[in-house]
């Protein structure tokens, strides 16, 4: 025995004789004495440390709804209440100062902070500052990664960050997306690095991947989201061993069985060895596997501490024994704490590129059928999104009231839809129609504040906070159901329909916008009083079937008249601004009734639509192949639109059961949908638009749209009720074919932000193994897809979040509807099988949607892309009102307005957040949107000029912030870890804009940059209108 060996036996021998004297003691007393443990340890160097963090995963919304969660009731479904959670935290912490407890959820802690008396909100806030108490992530949900766009992402997280700052203080650290389906390099570099977070965890990753990087010890990486930002936007990441629960063993809910501490003597099932040697066991696992002497359980999972002492009583008791064993070292931690420790290491990790999509957990089961899950609220959330983005222009516009309606309610719902179970489609139903009911309330609140807004705006020839506007204005949320009673209303004896047209982007826009009509003779004068060209087309028998079951379901009441036409124009509207038009009977020639031509499949026609550049050319014998043509840029190309649907697996009695369901995308084969031919094919032209309607098979109806002076396609698709009558689950999904030959490669976006490249049953980190083609290469898309050859690029744009790929060479496929009839064993316990009913008829749930195609000279599709993606997000807001000839609304209201004056934001910048703070200041955010070497002008380096932005508003202050606006810039660059990285890193140098001059107030945004400011105005000089 060597001399240092001997003061380490030495110890052990004192451990075991103070052991054996404490046996005896209890033995002669007979009785036990209150046990003090030991939970002070800290981390000791040169030992394995083991991070105990205690936490909950509190789902806003999955099995029951949000306030079922939180006050514990439907607990037939599950037995779970948040605020049981709360409670017994509190007094858990209060029990030992070395406890420490971590918590996420927002929308659960704002719920219950408001029910707080003011001593225990006094108790909390110590154990915030003293650190037992942390705040991690601090967002209102846990939103999803795969199908939310960034914008929203951004929003809600920086409503929780709101919260925080003002009730504590507290800027979280650190980034916990445990539970999301797979995880987007937007998450890591910008609600990761930009946000301010020094590390990122998360739960989810492919079952092969996570093999490999156990091997490798490389769960814990540096992730470098952006290619564009590169090494200035990089995070530390880590994956967790096997999910975000307790090592096996280890749960210690009431209801759980794993075994306890049974550290009493006089008690039979004394195992204090035993479960010290397990706990000894599992760390030395994950040790394993994890570089460095630090590894972090996570001790907790979904609902758990709801009598939080049944988990500190244990933890209390390994903490203790283990560190007297003295093999490894456990400790209270957090993963603040977990992540200092990390860095201290100053150990070098391994580079993480791009992201974590799809994911699989084993063979056969891909989490990608969730991508289009429950598209109607997909395009519900994504409607809301955008009108919410104006909606906050209009209230600063008009000036934030302190009472009356604002976007409040619309800003929480739309919090709490971005959770990763409810914009995912992986609710329950009645989850689901509680999702919706909140959006629907936050719009209708929203809607009285951008009609009152828009009120003000046209009368007030100066903004002075006008509290009680005249004009009443209306608008049409059903208006893609052809429902818009506003623009239904009788022309007669000289009333006029007055639209004012609202554009939310910073760049004039030319569209074209279709209401329904009940008259014939119309037309149309804009803002000038001069007459423009418009367009009747009939309404499709589609069209009034929809409208009729849709608003009888919505409202509870049939439509009392059937619009016969739809009236559409061109409008130009200026930036963050509106124009007026006005619709009015005319006596003799009005709106151009558009030329209706229908064609069989048996008379062997071709025809050509399209006025401008573009054109498509048809034939009745392949009526699902076009030619499209456009004679500006020689582009030709034959493109094939189909559909098709994969029938879901039936694992039910098969050796591996796996269905397909609202997460798992398992198909059991694919069966192209004939396209009938029963029903003629109609083409609509006019001097605004063509139409071609085709009605694929009784449950799929396709339009097809080319508008004036446009360079894309429209697609119109409804599809439902998908028939389910022989059993068998459907997911439809539709192919766009070219002959173009694109080498197994494509692209899609990254929550509406980066494109990242994607190669057919490939991936960048492993070896794929490929069990199933279609699933296995689908993925998320909520901007767009594209394919390229070297000399043109294909791009499709859509309206919602959706699951797409690219399966042949040459071909795009979408995936636009899903009804299933099995559940999926994830949890949810129900079939994806949505139903409407009204009264006894209920039919599976009809989806209607759009999708976008274009074809460009190859390097030339971006500026379309991201131009046309900002327009589809932030659609035009109509609102209608009334006026009639003794009304003179030319001179007596501002007909056209621009927030932003005449001034126009650079083609390669938006606005995202413009906002009114509750103190007055405001929320500025902008944007860039092209990545680097993406357009060969875009993609440069673009400069705001904020006096020009705010004409007639002097700027008192500004402050750049991080991106959700909870600290100063500065503050957070000079707080950020800079982790080493193994090998060479990056030598490109990384393009950011400078600092903002407070004289000249520039504002530079680089490549993919976001940008953003507190504004404090100089409320004397906020003379808008006068500035005009």
């Amino acid at each position: 025995m060597g001399e240092s060996t001997i003061p380490r036996f030495q110890r052990l021998m004192a451990k075991k004789l103070l052991f054996l004297l404490t046996l005896l003691e209890i033995l002669l007393c007979g009785q036990s004495k209150f046990m003090v443990y030991n939970t002070s340890q800290g981390i000791i160097p040169g030992k394995l440390n083991v991070h105990l963090v205690a936490h909950t995963h509190d789902d806003v919304g999955w099995l029951k709804t949000v306030d079922q969660y939180y006050v514990g009731s439907n607990n037939s479904i599950q037995g779970a209440c948040v605020q049981n959670v709360l409670d017994s935290m509190v007094h858990a912490l209060l029990a030992d100062k070395n406890r420490k407890f971590i918590y996420v959820e927002m929308a659960f802690f704002t719920r219950w902070w408001r029910d707080q008396s003011k001593a225990v909100q006094d108790v909390v806030k110590k154990f915030i500052s003293s650190g037992q108490l942390e705040f991690i992530n601090g967002a209102m949900s846990m939103h999803d990664e795969a199908v939310t766009h960034y914008i929203d992402m951004i929003d809600q997280t920086t409503l929780g960050h709101k919260f925080l700052k003002e009730e504590f203080d507290v800027t979280p650290r650190i980034g916990w997306q445990i539970d999301p389906f797979g995880h987007s390099a937007v998450q890591a570099y910008l609600l990761g690095a930009e946000v301010g977070f020094d590390s990122l965890f998360f739960g989810r990753i492919d079952y092969q991947d996570r093999a490999k990087r156990k091997k490798e010890k490389s769960l814990e990486v540096i992730w470098q989201g952006s290619k564009s930002l590169g090494s200035s936007a990089q995070i530390f990441a880590g994956a967790f061993p096997q999910n975000y629960e307790p090592p096996s063993g280890f749960y210690f809910e009431v209801n759980d069985n794993s075994l306890i501490v049974q550290d009493n003597m006089e008690l039979f099932d004394y195992n204090v060895q035993d479960r010290v040697n397990d706990f000894v066991s599992a760390a030395l696992l994950q040790a394993n596997i994890t570089r460095t002497n630090h590894i972090m359980w996570t001790m907790g999972t979904d609902f758990k501490y709801q009598y939080a002492e049944t988990w500190f009583r244990q933890l209390d008791k390994l903490i203790h024994y283990v560190n007297e064993d003295g093999r490894v070292n456990a400790l209270y931690s957090t993963p603040s704490i977990y992540t200092d420790a990390k860095y201290a290491t100053n150990e070098y990790w391994p580079i993480k590129t791009h992201d974590f999509f799809p994911y699989a957990d084993r063979a056969n089961a891909y989490w990608t059928g969730y991508f289009t899950s429950r598209p109607a609220i997909k395009r519900y959330v994504r409607l809301m999104s955008g009108y919410y983005l104006a909606a906050r222009q209009l209230e600063f516009f008009r000036g934030r009231m302190n009472s009356g309606p604002n976007t409040d309610s619309l800003a929480d719902a739309l919090a709490i839809a971005q959770h990763h179970d409810a914009v995912t489609g992986t609710e329950k139903q009645h989850v689901a129609n509680d999702y919706s009911k909140r959006l629907s309330i936050g719009y209708m609140k929203a809607e009285e504040l951008v009609s009152s807004s828009l009120a003000c705006l046209v009368e007030s020839p100066l903004l002075t906070r006008c509290q009680s506007p005249v004009t009443k204005f209306q608008q049409c949320p059903l208006l893609n159901i052809s429902y818009c009673p506003a623009s239904e209303v009788d022309l007669v004896q000289g009333k006029n329909l007055v639209i004012v047209v609202y554009n939310s982007l910073g760049w004039r826009r030319n569209e074209v916008i279709r209401i329904p009509v009940t008259e014939v003779n119309v037309r149309v004068h804009d803002s000038n009083g001069i007459e423009i060209e418009s367009q009747l087309l009939p309404q499709a028998e589609k069209y009034v079937d929809l409208r009729n079951y849709y608003v009888k379901a919505y409202l509870g009441r049939t439509p009392p008249k059937t619009p016969k036409y739809w009236l559409a124009f061109t409008v130009s509207v200026p930036p963050l601004g509106f124009t007026t038009y006005t619709v009015s009977t005319a006596k003799r020639t009005g709106s151009t009734r558009s030329s209706v031509d229908t064609y069989k499949s048996s008379e062997k026609s071709k025809f050509e639509v399209g006025q401008g550049n573009l054109k498509l050319k048809f034939s009745t014998v392949q009526e699902k192949s076009t030619n499209y043509v456009n004679i500006r840029n020689l582009v030709e190309e034959q493109v094939e639109l189909s559909y098709l649907y994969y029938s879901g697996y039936n694992g039910t009695h098969q050796k591996d059961p796996q269905n397909s369901g609202a997460y798992i995308f398992r198909p059991n084969g694919s069966y192209p949908i004939t396209h009938e031919k029963k029903v003629p094919l109609t083409v609509l032209q006019g001097p605004v638009l063509d139409e071609v309607h085709q009605q694929i098979n009784p449950w799929i109806y396709q339009i097809t749209r080319l508008y004036k002076g446009k360079e894309h396609v429209e697609v119109e698709f409804i599809v439902g009720p998908i028939p389910v009558e022989d059993g068998i689950g459907k997911e439809v999904s539709a192919q766009i074919s070219t002959t173009m030959e694109t080498n197994k490669t494509f692209y899609t976006d990254s929550n509406g932000r980066d494109f990242i490249k994607r190669i057919r049953d490939y991936r960048t980190d492993w070896d794929l193994e490929v069990n199933q083609p279609a699933a296995g290469n689908y993925y998320p898309i909520n901007l767009g897809i594209y394919i390229e050859n070297d000399k043109t690029e294909f791009s499709v744009l859509v309206d919602r979040a959706i699951g797409g790929s690219s399966l042949q060479d040459g071909q795009i496929e979408l995936m636009v509807h899903r009804r299933l009839l099995l559940d999926d064993s994830r949890g949810v316990a129900e079939a994806l099988n949505e139903t409407d009913c009204v009264g006894d008829d209920c039919r599976g749930l009809t989806v209607q949607g759009k999708f976008y195609y274009r074809i460009d000279p190859l390097g030339e599709g971006a500026k379309w892309r991201r131009t046309f993606g900002q327009e589809i997000y932030s659609p035009l807001l109509l609102a209608f009102a009334e006026k009639d000839d003794k009304d003179d609304w030319m001179n007596s209201r501002l007909l056209t307005f621009s927030g932003i004056g005449s001034y126009t934001l650079p083609d390669n910048i938006a606005i995202i957040t413009l906002q009114e703070l509750d103190n007055g200041k405001v929320l500025l955010r902008l944007a860039h949107l092209y990545e680097i070497d993406e357009d060969k002008d875009l993609s440069v380096m673009a400069s705001v000029e904020l006096k020009k932005l705010f004409p007639g508003r002097k700027i008192k202050e500004l402050k750049e912030m991080n991106l959700s606006a909870n600290q100063e810039r500065t503050e957070m660059e000079g707080k950020r870890l800079a982790w080493k990285v193994e090998g060479s890193s990056e030598n490109r140098h990384v393009s950011r804009g400078g600092p903002v001059d407070p004289k000249e107030l520039n504002v530079e945004l680089a490549p993919m940059e976001i940008r953003t400011f507190i504004i404090d105005f100089d409320h004397v000089s906020n003379q808008l209108f006068a500035a005009l």
